[in-house]
């Protein structure tokens, strides 16, 4: 079991996600990659659809994958081409919140190499999580 986290190969796999995303209507391509406690890199695209609330983001998107792969999440990074790197929207950092701790890393970056850094905590400081159930 690895927990180092290869934040320049999880860019990269985020990056190539990106060029593969579904973004006609927004025109904004977003690659996501997750770093997982064996050390497996699982990317993902958002898929946007003519019905937006249909749209998924590229990190829900690589969840999903994480999930079906049988992995566990420790890290996430991000690759979108805007002027600032962009945070996780308030979906996504709810999905993450159900798969990993708050204290988890999530980097984004734009295509100039721009990079702000997170935690999910700081992103999500009062998740709905289990044990509220």
């Amino acid at each position: 079991m690895s927990l180092v986290i290869d934040w320049e190969a999880m860019f990269v796999a985020a990056e190539a996600a990106r060029k593969r995303a579904h973004a006609r209507y927004s025109k904004f391509f977003v690659g996501a990659a997750l770093g997982c406690e064996d050390g497996t890199i699982i990317a993902g695209c958002n898929v946007e659809n003519a019905s937006y609330g249909l749209t998924v983001c590229a990190e829900r998107n690589a969840i999903a994958r994480m999930v079906y792969e049988g992995k566990k999440l420790i890290a996430v990074a991000i690759v979108v081409d805007s002027q600032k790197p962009t945070p996780p929207c308030g979906m996504c950092r709810q999905v993450m919140a159900e798969f990993a701790p708050a204290s988890m890393e999530v980097r984004s970056r734009n295509l100039e190499g721009s990079e702000e850094r997170y935690t999910l905590g700081g992103l999500l400081p009062h998740a709905f999580t289990a044990e509220f159930l």
